[in-house]
């Protein structure tokens, strides 16, 4: 008798401590549930626990499901129910620390992850850590205004010496960054000698601090090399998209194609000798300061429109065809 009780009480457990490799959470869901489709979770770190490396959190209605600390491979998405959103305070609103798995994905798709109102002073919208790549699609993060060393939209500063990607796509960036301070949209601020490649399509970086920067000066080696397509950035306080060498001399190679630039402190600013910019089809107009070169190298491909900037600045280089 004693053991079937015991063989009764492991029959009990075991689907409890099971692992799925889809999860689901719903806005009246409970985290003691086992999160599945008919008795789904209430919050992402409730549904996390519960899920796989290599799964996938789905959202089943609309609501609010919490501030999520990521460790492993894991895809969080919301499929086009009504809005899924990571409402914080004070505090980062997905955090991708993988540093136990080096070759970790992250995916995060349809979700608003939101810092809350004015004097919130939530610090980052989604801060990578450590990991191998982390794709951000269909995502609105905004009103993430913490002083330096935070208040971004993203913040990938991994300390690695492998490959990392960050992928955007059809997202969009706002109000990040305090009025007239640090941060913004987009922020690429790797260390160690890792080869960081960056794109960024079918976006927009609005009213930040900044609307897209990538600086290499806490690096070692390696490199960064960025992608930015059909996106717009427009009224950011200190600049639109900007690519910075420091002191380090670790290469920033920025290749910026039908990009709209409008109405920034900056509109497009390459500091640095091992800074390589390249535009094409883009319009900047209508900022501050429309082209600001400082040591680095940039080029037109001869297809930009580039007019009523307040101070113009340098005339570029036309990049031969090749």
């Amino acid at each position: 008798m004693f053991a079937a009780a015991v063989i009764a009480a492991m029959t009990l457990v075991s689907p409890a401590s099971a692992q799925a490799t889809r999860t689901w959470v719903s806005g009246v869901g409970d985290d003691v549930n086992p999160c599945s489709r008919t008795a789904p979770c209430k919050t992402f770190p409730g549904a996390i626990v519960k899920t796989a490396a290599g799964g996938e959190i789905d959202t089943l209605d609309p609501g609010g499901f919490g501030a999520v600390t990521v460790t492993k491979a894991i895809t969080i998405a919301n499929e086009g129910i009504g809005e899924a959103g990571i409402l914080v305070a004070g505090t980062n609103g997905v955090t991708v620390n993988c540093s136990t798995d080096p070759n970790c994905v992250v995916i995060l798709r349809g979700l608003v992850i939101d810092g809350g109102p004015v004097g919130s002073n939530s610090l980052n919208g989604v801060r990578f850590v450590a990991g191998r790549t982390l794709i951000i699609d269909n995502c609105t993060i905004r009103n993430f205004t913490s002083g330096s060393p935070n208040g971004y939209g993203v913040q990938f500063n991994p300390s690695a010496t492998q490959n990392e990607n960050l992928i955007i796509n059809n997202s969009s960036f706002v109000t990040n960054g305090p009025q007239g301070g640090t941060g913004g949209g987009i922020y690429i601020l790797p260390s160690g000698s890792p080869t960081v490649k960056v794109s960024v399509a079918n976006s927009y970086a609005s009213n930040n601090g900044f609307g897209f920067g990538a600086d290499s000066s806490s690096m070692s080696g390696g490199s960064i090399q960025v992608s930015i397509s059909d996106s717009s950035f427009q009224s950011n306080d200190n600049g639109g998209i900007a690519m910075v060498s420091g002191g380090s001399n670790i290469p920033v190679i920025g290749n910026v194609n039908h990009a709209i630039v409008t109405s920034n402190n900056v509109g497009l600013n390459g500091k640095g000798s091992a800074v390589t910019f390249r535009i094409g089809n883009s319009t900047v107009a209508n900022n501050g300061t429309g082209i600001k070169n400082t040591a680095g190298t940039m080029t037109s491909y001869g297809t930009n429109q580039i007019h009523d900037n307040t101070t113009p600045g340098p005339t570029l280089t036309i990049a031969g065809p090749t």
